[in-house]
This record gives C-alpha cells, sequence and structure tokens, in this order.
C-alpha cells in the first residue's frame, strides 16, 4: 500500500516489483541471478582482454566476438544490478527517465546484437565461400565501421520508443509487476492510446531483426551451396565446424525472442511470475553462454584462453 501510495503523490517514479507472488523467495532467486551475472562478467571480459593483448586474434573474427561481448555485458548490466538491489534491499523505484533509459538501451543493444550476428554470418560466408579474398573484403577497420553503424541505426530507430512513451499519461497506477522497464508493459499501464506504441515496437522487430535473419538465412544457403559442391570428404565437415559456435549463439538470441513475442501476445494463460523469470534469464543464460561457446569451439581463442588462465 506504501508503493502504491508513493506512486500517487509521485508520478515522476515508478516501482519495480520484481517477481509478484514470488516476494519471500527474493532472495534465493536471487542467488542463480547473481551467479550468472558473474559469470557472465568474468566470460566476456576475458575474452575481451585476450583478445586485446593477443596481436595474433586482432583479425575480424575476434573483432566481431568483442562486439558481441561488449553487447552481453551491456544487456546483463542493464537489468541485473537493478534486480538484485530490488530482491536484496528492496529498492524498487526507478525514476521515469529512468525507465524510459533502460528501454531504449536495451533495445539498442539487442538490435545491435542482432546486427553483429548477421555481420558474422557473412564473416564466415566470406571466409568459406571467398577465402582468398576474405583479408581484403574483411578488414578490422572495415569491421569496426560495420560495428559502429549497427549501433547508430539501432540507436537512431530505437529512439522513439522513450519519445513515444513519454506522449503517454500515466494516470493510474505506477506499479510495473517486473524486474525491469519492459516497453509493451509500461506502455500498457498508460490510460492513452498506445496503438502507435504497439504499432511502432512490432513494425522495427519485423523490419530489423526480419531483415537480419534474412541476410543470415541468405549467407548460409550460400554455405551449404558452397559445401556441398567441395568433392573432399572432410572438407565440407571441417568448413561447416567453423560455423557451430555461431550457429549455436544465434539460437540462443532469437529463439527466446519469439518464444517471448508469442507468450506476449498468446500466453494469457501462462503466471506472470513464470514470464518474468523466463525474459531475465533470456538475458542472463545467452551472455553467460557465448563465451563458453566460442571458447569451445574456437581453437585458437581457446589456447590463448589457457595460456593466461594457466599462467595465473
Amino acid at each position: 500500500m506504501a508503493a502504491l501510495n508513493l506512486t500517487h503523490s509521485d508520478p515522476s517514479t515508478f516501482i519495480l516489483m520484481g517477481i509478484p507472488g514470488m516476494e519471500d523467495a527474493h532472495v534465493w532467486i536471487s542467488i542463480p541471478f547473481s551467479t550468472s551475472y558473474i559469470i557472465s562478467l568474468l566470460g566476456n571480459f576475458m575474452v575481451l582482454f585476450v583478445v586485446g593483448k593477443e596481436q595474433t586474434l586482432h583479425k575480424p573474427m575476434y573483432l566481431l566476438l568483442s562486439m558481441l561481448a561488449l553487447t552481453d555485458i551491456a544487456k546483463c548490466t542493464l537489468i541485473l544490478p537493478k534486480a538484485l538491489c530490488i530482491f536484496w534491499f528492496n529498492l524498487k523505484v526507478i525514476t521515469v527517465g529512468g525507465c524510459f533509459s533502460q528501454i531504449f538501451l536495451l533495445h539498442t543493444v539487442a538490435f545491435m546484437q542482432s546486427a553483429i550476428l548477421m555481420t558474422m554470418a557473412f564473416d564466415r560466408y566470406v571466409a568459406i565461400c571467398n577465402p582468398l579474398r576474405y583479408a581484403t573484403i574483411l578488414t578490422n577497420a572495415r569491421v569496426a565501421k560495420l560495428g559502429l553503424a549497427s549501433l547508430i541505426r539501432s540507436a537512431v530507430f530505437m529512439l522513439p520508443l522513450p519519445l513515444l512513451l513519454s506522449r503517454l499519461p500515466f494516470c493510474a497506477s505506477h506499479i510495473i509487476p517486473h524486474t525491469h522497464c519492459e516497453h509493451l508493459l509500461v506502455a500498457k499501464m498508460s490510460c492513452g492510446d498506445i496503438t502507435v506504441n504497439n504499432t511502432y515496437g512490432l513494425l522495427m522487430a519485423i523490419v530489423l531483426m526480419g531483415s537480419d535473419l534474412m541476410l543470415i538465412a541468405l549467407s548460409y544457403g550460400l554455405i551449404i551451396r558452397t559445401v556441398l559442391r567441395i568433392s573432399s570428404k572432410r572438407a565440407p565437415q571441417k568448413a561447416l565446424n567453423t560455423c557451430t559456435a555461431h550457429i549455436c549463439v544465434m539460437l540462443m538470441f532469437y529463439s527466446p525472442i519469439f518464444f517471448t513475442s508469442l507468450t506476449h501476445q498468446f500466453g494469457q494463460g501462462i503466471a506472470p511470475h513464470i514470464h518474468i523469470i523466463l525474459v531475465d534469464f533470456y538475458v542472463l543464460i545467452p551472455s553467460m553462454l557465448n563465451p563458453i561457446i566460442y571458447g569451445v569451439k574456437t581453437k585458437e581463442l581457446r589456447y590463448k584462453v589457457g595460456k593466461y588462465t594457466c599462467r595465473s
């Protein structure tokens, strides 16, 4: 009731409830959350450290992997510290500006990660289908420009999200039943018309991620066509093995997005706390596993990481 009074007396704040219905278990729930967050930070910072330290890893593929690590760190850090403050210290207040900023940054990072995965698919296409021209097509400078373009594209297209939310009147409850601010969830709290918000959010998902997925599918279609034309028996398997890590990371990134979208549209029967936990783990699990997958499947990176960990 105190929280409700706070939202009425202070319209410049929202109240994040964490996981409604499981408040008594918040401390226990925080254990896997904090553990996953620490593992994610350690793994991704290790990738950044090793790639930055080793001159032999200053290649387009590892530059892309560093970009992926940065987006994983950003995605976790935008959600987990605040969620842990809710679980441990009951610090549920977030300003309206902070909430809208979180929405903008989360969506920007997510769409940038999608663009990076698309660029990684193109990297694999060039490496397998045009290996002799790889060094001239994909230089470090060109990959850096592609990464910057991905960031700018995501930021420009996601900027309208907080702007559209800021025009809505929040005349009812300011209580958000979640661990972080979600665009559609915050929009539904408004007593105004949210048709534009819903349409724009859906349109951007279809246009941006849809185009990324189409280009990824095209790249792998061309890779498969090239591999099938190779007469050697071992060469196709060796070529496809270089794509395994990327395929695993893509599945972990895109599959939960589709599942979350379906639960938003058709999952009225799913308990809210289940949905919240799944959304949070969608952010945590890929960020935690991505450096492990690339560390295991990429021989050169595995060797360099092993060199530093054994030395320490």
